[in-house]
């Protein structure tokens, strides 16, 4: 069977910006644009270029620095929202006007307080107004809003209608997310099969996530016959959000036994995708999002990380390269088993004899009882109970950062080693960031110390809580981890800093039988 292709249109910029509490500048707009089109997504809808001048300008430079995506602004079945749409659009490379108007009876008399013959007139000429100013190069996509609610027979005569007067894209929207899953394949499959001229147009759907489903929706009209979805980056959007895109793609090409399409989306750039609108819009994703969050290739019990050691495809249905995530993360915890916890201490470069392996294993497993994430620092701990503390190398005798408005963050550090005390200066990103660097450069540490994770929590609540860092650090196949506590938040990170590489020597020193 010859697959077809489903065009991906991602509205993160539009409708996922309509997210309570989000409000994207037009530099971030224009870098999730960029970052949208490395993932290879078919059309991108900048904006609603009549709804305000920084969506205008945000539409305006999306369209001309984007190249290879088509740029899409929403414009209602007005001649001044149109007109500004193509004024946004017109020096892009490829672009498309997105024009719109309700069709069910409850929007036409409450919201609209219009006949259905006269939203028909308007749906027509919106099309045909589009298309005329923007020439046959450009696309015009018509959506029928809340189309999940509007008689059937009149929204047959309302897509025929508009792919008459010329709409390259028919879009079908659940727009309050009211669709079931066999429902909502009915719908798409009896346009297809009602609607004359609809070889003519691609069909689109955009499926809300009020129950749920909105994934599970654009997945049935894609069997059905729809051939474009519409959805968002994290699943953002107005009320409960939208269909995630990263769900949709990964479901075709997980599942490309099952679906008769394929998608252009570069999957490896999912992952990237995903943390920077996170990061950009302050919406933060579920630990158990699918695909994208924290937890979604992450293994705690026991059976599941042992068959997952043993052959990932026991419990993960893809791979995490496939999203652009580097590998699965082990979690240590009550439910964990010995296969587990002998693979951490192998990461961190622990040798331990067979009958210190399960000391180590039963302290594990009492100390997991009582808490609920376990550190790398926690196990080190458990680890040096059994091969005895040793002396620090290197001890922090000073340090002070400075930091602010109109600064240059700066730090000055001095260590004491056994070849007697260092002296650290240096410039950062800020004062942690200062703070290593001066530690690095008085201990000449090179590049192969890498810093893997940095945590910090209050102990205590207040001004003046104390603050407990862990950080984990990697280096020539060692893999340790240290804690610092102290009521200023640089010098506890400082502290953490030397504790680990303190761990590093140790373990070095251990290998070559020093």
């Amino acid at each position: 069977m010859k697959k077809e292709k489903l065009y991906i249109f991602d509205t993160t910029l539009r409708d996922g910006e309509q997210t309570p509490g989000v409000n994207l500048t037009v530099d971030e707009k224009v870098q999730i644009a960029k970052q949208l089109e490395r993932l290879g997504v078919d059309v991108i809808e900048a904006g609603f270029a009549i709804s305000s001048p920084a969506d205008f300008e945000a539409i305006k430079r999306i369209a001309k620095e984007v190249r290879n995506s088509t740029v899409c602004s929403l414009a209602r079945a007005r001649e001044e929202d149109i007109r500004t749409a193509w004024e946004a659009l017109k020096e892009g490379n490829r672009v498309r006007i997105h024009t719109f108007i309700a069709t069910s009876d409850i929007h036409l008399k409450y919201k609209l307080k219009i006949s259905r013959e006269e939203a028909l007139e308007r749906a027509v000429w919106a099309v045909k107004f589009a298309r005329e100013i923007m020439g046959e190069k450009a696309e015009v996509e018509f959506s029928a809003e809340d189309a999940g609610r509007t008689d059937l027979k009149y929204l047959y005569e309302v897509i025929e209608a508009v792919i008459e007067a010329g709409a390259d894209v028919v879009n079908i929207p659940d727009t309050v997310g009211y669709a079931v899953p066999d429902e909502w394949y009915e719908k798409i499959l009896s346009i297809r099969e009602n609607v004359k001229n609809v070889d003519r147009a691609i069909i689109s759907v955009h499926c809300h996530n009020d129950l749920g489903l909105a994934t599970a929706n654009s997945l049935m009209a894609v069997m059905a016959g729809a051939r474009q979805v519409e959805c968002t980056i994290n699943g953002l959007g107005e009320r409960a959000g939208n269909a995630a895109l990263e769900e949709v793609v990964m479901a075709v090409k997980v599942r490309s036994d099952h679906f008769p399409v394929y998608t252009d989306i570069d999957t490896k750039q999912i992952y990237k995708t995903s943390q920077l609108v996170s990061r950009l819009t302050g919406v933060l994703i579920s630990k158990t999002k699918p695909i994208v969050g924290d937890n979604a290739f992450a293994h705690e019990s026991g059976i599941h990380q042992h068959g997952v050691l043993a052959c990932p495809e026991t419990y993960e249905i893809m791979k995490p390269e496939d999203i652009g995530l580097k590998e699965s993360k082990i979690v240590l915890g009550k439910h964990s088993g010995r296969h587990a916890f002998r693979k951490k201490l192998e990461e961190m470069g622990v040798e331990l004899s067979e009958e210190q392996f399960e000391e180590a294993f039963r302290k594990f497993k009492e100390l997991a009882s009582r808490k609920k994430e376990i550190y790398d620092v926690d196990i080190e701990l458990l680890i040096e109970g059994l091969e005895g503390a040793g002396e620090k190398t290197y001890e922090l005798l000073y340090n002070q950062a400075v930091s602010g408005e109109g600064v240059i963050p700066s730090a000055t550090v001095k260590i004491g080693t056994p070849e007697g005390e260092k002296l650290g200066i240096a410039v950062g990103n800020g004062p942690v960031d200062a703070t290593y660097r001066a530690i690095r450069n008085a201990l000449g540490l090179g590049e192969d110390i890498q810093l893997k994770d940095f945590k910090i929590r209050a102990l205590t609540a207040g001004t003046d809580a104390q603050a407990e860092v862990y950080v984990t650090i990697e280096s020539n196949g060692f893999r340790v981890s240290g804690r610092g506590v102290d009521p200023d938040i640089v010098r506890a990170s400082a502290l953490a800093f030397l504790e680990a590489l303190n761990r590093l020597e140790k373990r070095k020193n251990k290998k070559k039988g020093i």
